[in-house]
């Protein structure tokens, strides 16, 4: 720390992502990357795009990859706002809409906790730190799912992952326009990072709700986590607020080469669906073989299990996989899931080092 700090900066209580270890040999199953590589034209497009005009800035509004993710979700442009990573544009979301400004007297949000799952994905409390929103938290039911009936609750914003992240469980859109149709007054986003393994995306409500704000990422389905690309969907005023403050924070989020390729990526439905159709396939045999080991494995729609062993510790799991190689998630907070594991859908070769990795740990109690 340095004396120039201020008092904010001594405050902040920063995301910790997942490791990214530089070790040879690694199974590495620890932050849902995709096992497969990007489409074969979106490597294209990046050769392409790596020439003489990388000297210039590139487009700042990213007119193509915005075109093509409006085709590919049946939306017009001007409901397409996309950023460097979903985290950047959910960073600019909290900003814009959840901030509460003390200095506006009768704000309608002034007051009012933004809502979100006391299990899911903790980023959304370092914004709240970041950006002084006060917040409150919901608890999961007993299975780990998300009750949207248990957000009737006077609020200032509501945000959830569908599918949560960690616990991977999807929410029906049914119950998500239930919930749309009684909190009509503040803004609900639903954050759809892992949504194209098995969600129903919201996107498809979005003409109906003006509070309504849907966002996802390429870095999981499109694997492209190394580019940084994300986007949100939502009515036109919403994606015009976005833009402001993007426009008064950096107007070149994304460079030539992330258009590019992201652009190319919603264009080659093949491979896309080729990938995802792996993974799902993969998640599903992954999880029969933990349950024949006697994991309880929660119901995923995502790239990833969640799951924990009756007679083993979690952090005990996490440390002697690590000794062999084998790299997964686990969240020593909060208790409730300490005993759990987070771990990314790969490869049948890097399941078949976790499931040999893992049998030893497992016969030694």
């Amino acid at each position: 720390m340095s004396r120039f700090w201020s008092d904010f900066v001594h405050q902040l209580v920063p995301y910790v992502p997942g490791e990214q270890p530089k070790l040879a040999r690694l199974v590495k199953l620890n932050t849902n990357e995709n096992p497969f590589g990007p489409s074969p034209k979106a490597l294209a497009a990046i050769a392409a795009a790596s020439g003489d005009l990388l000297r210039l800035y590139p487009d700042p509004d990213a007119t193509t990859l915005k075109q093509a993710i409006a085709a590919y979700h049946g939306v017009a442009r001007d409901q397409v706002f996309v950023g460097n990573g979903s985290d950047e544009v959910l960073a600019h979301l909290f900003h814009g809409f959840f901030r509460q400004d003390s200095s506006r007297q009768g704000s309608s949000r002034q007051g009012k906790p933004l809502l979100f799952p006391d299990i899911t994905y903790s980023f959304y409390k370092v914004y709240c730190g970041l950006y002084q929103i006060e917040y409150r938290t919901v608890p999961l039911r007993d299975d780990f799912s998300i009750n949207l009936a248990d957000y009737s609750l006077n609020n200032g914003g509501i945000i959830f992952p569908n599918p949560n992240a960690p616990t991977g469980r999807p929410l029906p859109l049914t119950d998500i326009e239930a919930l749309l149709q009684r909190n009509t007054d503040s803004l609900v986003v639903v954050d759809e990072a892992y949504v194209d393994f098995g969600g129903e995306t919201a996107i498809a409500l979005v003409d109906r709700y003006p509070n309504l704000l849907v966002t996802q990422t390429l870095s999981k389905s499109r694997s492209l986590a190394g580019l940084r690309i994300g986007f949100a969907v939502g009515q036109k005023p919403l994606i015009d607020g976005l833009e402001r403050i993007k426009n008064s924070f950096n107007s070149y989020p994304l460079d030539r080469l992330a258009i590019a390729a992201g652009t190319a990526a919603f264009e080659d439905r093949e491979w896309f669906e080729q990938c995802r159709d792996a993974i799902v396939a993969s998640r599903e045999a992954l999880a029969a073989a933990l349950v024949a080991r006697g994991f309880e494995v929660l119901p995923s729609a995502a790239n990833f299990l969640f799951a924990r062993h009756p007679q083993h510790r979690g952090a005990q799991l996490a440390a002697g996989l690590r000794a062999e190689g084998v790299i997964v998630r686990h969240f020593p907070q909060p208790e409730r899931i300490a005993d759990f594991l987070r771990i990314t859908i790969g490869t049948e070769a890097q399941h078949d080092a976790l499931l040999s990795a893992l049998d030893p740990l497992l016969a030694n109690g």
